[in-house]
């Protein structure tokens, strides 16, 4: 074999070894996360429904603070992986403590905001008369771990930055496992009821983002880098997180609007819109471990100013959203006699799922490359389009989804917007990736 037909092959592997390493430790903390709520009501179902509902009401507001405040987890790594790879790890430290500095004050205007207005936010959730007094007790006190929730999203960020997403992986266990155990504690041992729940869930999110202070605090006195707040490094932490803001907002926004569409095509539609929605998120979760390494991999070439090492390092990342799209794919159609009785026996819900299922299969691959493409352009920086693409497949997808029940479209319609959705996702993203206008390289964009 001659050398120039070695060399790409190495490159490859070399790329595929650092997929793997970074992918496979992010997938299960990523997998983690979701664990929380379930040991929650695991642990509360057995209180009662009344209860249970509180729960599921409080965990739902909960849920959306995270996702709304995810981009501290992002905008971090890609700032963090650029110094990295341009070799000056204290500055690189330096730009992680601005994200979690920012982490904090965020998370005190949220609790600030949050505890007075609980009542009037479980209201707005519709919540009944029994329920709600659950729902206010649990989201009050959850309201307290939002500060080290949100420090564990930007500490996070900054690991995954420095090419370390091993930690967050044994966080994410030591932390589900404290929570577990905290819930029966407190709720059972030491009859606390709903609130024991709440209490055990704020004390083991406290407990990870301690851990997460511990190391990137000595990685800071190690390398010499200061652990003081910077007002300019602060500020510009939030203005790169804007943009990554409006895309998630705008994603969010597509998700409700899909929701709502299925809740008016009737109560079958919308229970087997909830078990195919639930299925989507499991394999959202394999393709954004991809997603989060390319975010990694992106930041840190760029930042070495390798321009064509970032370029082969996403074509490789490409080929491996469409291998694990269409495995994905595969695995949907094969497994569905197997996990779709876990969900429901009602037959009417099981014939509406089955057509829009294979709609979803058929559109993993699709979402491999979105979700690639994504982590791609966020390890380069590039929040500005990524914000401008999602409002533009937003503004597309509305009126396709809305119109859905007026021309007498069922699920399975539904299904093929929500694949819309994600093929103008695809083409906003490739366009931009075609064009190169995302490769910026040096230790800032």
């Amino acid at each position: 074999m001659t050398q120039a037909s070695a060399t790409p092959k190495n490159g490859r592997r070399r790329h595929d070894r650092e997929i793997i390493a970074l992918a496979v430790p992010a997938f299960g903390a990523l997998v983690a996360e979701p664990l929380f709520v379930m040991v929650d009501s695991a642990v509360v179902g057995h209180l009662g429904t009344p209860q249970l509902a509180g729960l599921g009401i409080a965990a739902a507001l909960l849920m959306t603070a995270v996702s709304i405040f995810v981009f501290l987890a992002y905008a971090t790594t890609a700032a963090v992986a650029r110094r990295v790879g341009a070799g000056d790890l204290p500055a690189a430290i330096r730009q992680g403590m601005d994200g979690i500095w920012l982490a904090l004050l965020l998370g005190a205007a949220v609790v600030a905001l949050a505890i007075p207005t609980a009542p009037w936010l479980v209201d707005v959730f519709g919540a009944s008369d029994t329920a709600a007094p659950y729902a206010i007790t649990y989201l009050r006190i959850s309201i307290l771990g939002i500060p080290a929730m949100l420090v564990v999203l930007a500490a996070t960020g900054v690991l995954r930055g420095l090419q370390d997403t091993r930690t967050p992986l044994y966080v994410a266990i030591g932390g589900f496992t404290a929570n577990a155990v905290l819930n029966v504690t407190l709720v059972y041992g030491a009859g606390l009821g709903i609130a024991g729940s709440a209490w055990g869930t704020v004390i083991a999110q406290a407990g990870m983002a301690a851990v997460y202070l511990v190391v990137v605090i000595r990685g800071a006195r190690k390398h010499g880098a200061s652990l003081r707040p910077d007002a300019a490094g602060i500020r510009a932490s939030a203005r790169a997180g804007v943009p990554l803001l409006i895309r998630t907002l705008s994603l969010r926004a597509v998700l409700m609007i899909a929701t709502a569409v299925a809740a008016r095509l009737g109560d079958v539609d919308i229970a087997a819109h909830q078990i195919i929605l639930s299925l989507w998120s499991l394999t959202a979760f394999a393709l954004d471990a991809i997603a989060i390494a390319g975010q990694a991999i992106i930041g840190r070439y760029l930042g070495a100013d390798d321009e064509r090492g970032a370029r082969e390092a996403c074509r490789r990342m490409v080929e491996w959203g469409i291998g694990c799209g269409i495995v994905l794919g595969v695995l949907i159609v094969l497994a569905r006699p197997l996990f779709i009785p876990l969900f429901t026996s009602d037959p009417s819900v099981k014939d509406t799922l089955l057509p829009a299922l294979l709609v979803v299969a058929v559109s993993q691959p699709i979402a491999g490359v979105v979700f690639v493409l994504d982590g791609v352009l966020m390890g380069a920086g590039d929040g500005r389009y990524l914000a401008w693409a999602m409002l533009v497949t937003l503004a597309v997808f509305a009126p396709v989804a809305l119109l859905v029940p007026s021309l007498g479209g069922g699920l399975t319609a539904l299904w093929w917007a929500m694949t819309l959705m994600m093929t103008v996702r695809l083409i906003t993203l490739w366009l931009r990736t075609r064009s190169g206008r995302w490769i910026v390289t040096g230790a800032t964009r």
